[in-house]
């Protein structure tokens, strides 16, 4: 593979052909946040808390770097005035599923987010989709997915499947930012104890 070189932050980076953006920072030490990144699963640019700014040739636009490949004198800027506004406004959002959820708080507190900025949401989920890629990708069980569309999109156990698969893995349970995960776990535990046809 071809060497490619880049400037991240004012820092000159030699990156590999066919890494990310944030492949390319996180080589050399460089971090941005992501919420919907995971090594072992393919990219997936949900969470779009990795925006950075990339110019290449005085074109200047925001790409999700978790997504976005490495170009020959590619220049990115992690944070900028434009970057953080934008990952504010986006954990503000988010903020509204799941206010409670540590790891949103955590950013929060670095990037000024009012987590009262929007109304609250019935829901924890914020739709990263770790737990239903890692599911499908790793385990490949299909155990968990997304039901409903827009707002209302939510993650569910497959019951059928989760009675026979999920008690003895939960290994997605650590990669869920929020709770959302595990009180759709509960639920799904709740319904397959008390159906006849689950537990024969």
């Amino acid at each position: 593979m071809s060497k490619i070189m880049l400037t991240i932050d004012g820092r000159e980076v030699q990156a590999q052909e066919g890494m990310t953006i944030l492949e390319a920072a996180q080589s050399v030490g460089i971090d941005i946040p992501t919420l919907c990144r995971h090594e072992k699963l393919e990219p997936y640019g949900a969470c779009r808390i990795c925006t950075v700014e990339a110019e290449n040739k005085g074109w200047t636009k925001l790409v999700a770097s978790c997504l976005y490949p490495v170009e020959q004198n590619l220049v990115v800027r992690t944070r900028s005035e434009k970057v953080d506004r934008i990952r504010k406004m986006i954990l503000q959002l988010l903020l509204s599923h799941a206010p409670d959820a540590r790891e949103l708080q955590d950013l929060a507190k670095e990037y000024g987010a009012d987590k009262d900025r929007f109304e609250k949401e019935a829901s924890f989920c914020i739709h990263c989709g770790l737990c239903v890629r890692y599911c499908a990708e790793v385990k490949k069980k299909n155990a968990v997915g997304f039901v409903n569309r827009g707002a209302r999109r939510e993650i569910s156990f497959i019951p059928e499947i989760a009675s026979k698969e999920c008690w003895n893995c939960k290994e997605c349970f650590p990669l869920c930012p929020t709770e959302a995960l595990q009180a759709a776990y509960i639920l799904t535990e709740a319904l397959i104890s008390s159906s006849p046809s689950f537990t024969t």
